[in-house]
């Protein structure tokens, strides 16, 4: 996974349970969080936010990344998606990257 120094800087600074090397520790011990909707649910209510879904931020990520300049086939990979196919439906292109 490609991640930018800022985000890199964030997990970093995430505390971590003694013999678990998720950053996302599940509730069996030495596994990864396998359902974080519950977590995701509490953070958009604290923050006053509506009609989001998890899946929807793979959404944002692939339009963003597209319109900031990075191919298909580049988003295709960061996403895991085995069809080019699968991520043209993710990436949207913003009204001025269509001009």
């Amino acid at each position: 996974m490609v991640l930018n120094p800022a985000a890199l800087a964030l997990l970093r600074e995430q505390p971590r349970l003694e013999g678990n090397p998720y950053v996302f520790p599940g509730r069996v011990a030495g596994q990864a969080l396998n359902n974080p909707i519950k977590g995701f649910q509490r953070i958009l209510t604290a923050a006053g936010i509506e009609n989001l879904r998890i899946h929807d931020l793979r959404h944002s990520f692939a339009s963003l990344a597209v319109n900031a300049g990075a191919t298909l086939y580049q988003v295709q990979h960061l996403l895991g998606h085995a069809s080019p196919q699968t991520t043209q439906r993710y990436a949207h292109l913003s009204d001025e990257a269509l001009r």
